[in-house]
């Protein structure tokens, strides 16, 4: 095992067990209205689970940050996607004095 999958393991497992105890004691249900203004007839309650509603709390907060960070690098896709298709300018002639371990081109145009 690497190092990385036995701290992913020391930390999941804990976190795992605590979430499974939290669902567990939380099964009652529970009314949740999103009218803060009329509290005994809301236009919108919807009835679950407390430990559902923190579920959801917490995959809808991942989804909303998921598509923030994805729009908010936006800009640095698009600078790689046009890095990665543009064209390097290419010397037609090297000169002697490179380093790259390649012949370099000689200009046979000069020559009479």
């Amino acid at each position: 095992m690497t190092a990385k999958r036995i701290i992913s393991w020391i930390i999941g497992a804990p976190v795992a067990v605590a979430l499974v105890s939290f669902a567990v004691a939380n099964r009652h249900w529970t009314d949740v209205s999103f009218d803060p203004i009329n509290k005994a007839d809301p236009w919108l309650a919807i009835s679950m689970p407390v430990y559902l509603l923190l579920f959801a709390g917490v995959f809808i907060g991942m989804i909303v940050g998921g598509v923030v960070v994805w729009l908010r690098q936006g800009k640095w896709r698009k600078a790689a996607r046009l890095a990665h298709t543009a064209k390097p300018d290419v010397p037609t002639e090297r000169k002697p004095s490179d380093a790259t371990g390649l012949v370099p081109v000689v200009n046979q145009n000069n020559q009479a």
